[in-house]
């Protein structure tokens, strides 16, 4: 029996196949170069670096004693409440879409937490029967309940009501 494979052909796998060897070879070598390269160039440092730590180990709370205490446990609320007041979320649009894209739709789209899924009429059909003015009492105040839990301004204290109505209103539109 004669082998099937011509010396031309013999020839030429080999010389193919020394080829695709080398080039593999290069690819390996310029791999580890890269890798050589990434490793002794460090990386910039970020020039907030000490806020973010500083806003990391900050101190969730504050303890206050007695009357001086009481005093600024109230200046630290006030503080507080002025500088929600003073925060404006989405630059103050009243586009529900907008503020549904940015904040809503993480619960309202997947249904997490009991929250009525947008566009889904019979999740929504006992709410809308309602009426809008509970549904938006329960969207600006938060709501606990048997059906879900609904945080206060969806968890932006900086919403405005005239902001979670239009939310709500563009919602119930969606889920007619």
């Amino acid at each position: 029996m004669s082998n099937p494979v011509s010396n031309t052909d013999a020839a030429f796998l080999k010389r193919f196949s020394q080829l695709i060897g080398f080039l593999a070879v290069v690819a390996v070598g310029l791999g580890l170069l890269a890798l050589y390269i990434h490793d002794s160039n460090p990386p910039a440092p970020n020039p907030d670096a000490q806020k973010v730590v500083a806003q990391r180990i900050a101190p969730v709370g504050g303890v206050y004693a007695g009357d001086t205490g009481r005093a600024a446990m109230q200046a630290a609320a006030e503080a507080a409440s002025k500088a929600a007041a003073g925060a404006v979320a989405y630059d103050g649009t009243t586009d529900g879409k907008t503020i549904y894209d940015n904040l809503c739709h993480t619960c309202h789209t997947a249904g997490i937490a009991g929250a009525p899924k947008i566009g889904d009429k019979a999740d929504w059909a006992a709410r809308i029967a309602q009426g809008m003015d509970t549904l938006d009492q329960h969207a600006i105040a938060g709501f606990t309940g048997k059906t879900g839990v609904m945080p206060p301004k969806g968890g932006n204290p900086a919403l405005s009501d005239e902001q979670m109505k239009a939310t709500v209103a563009w919602m119930v539109e969606q889920s007619k």
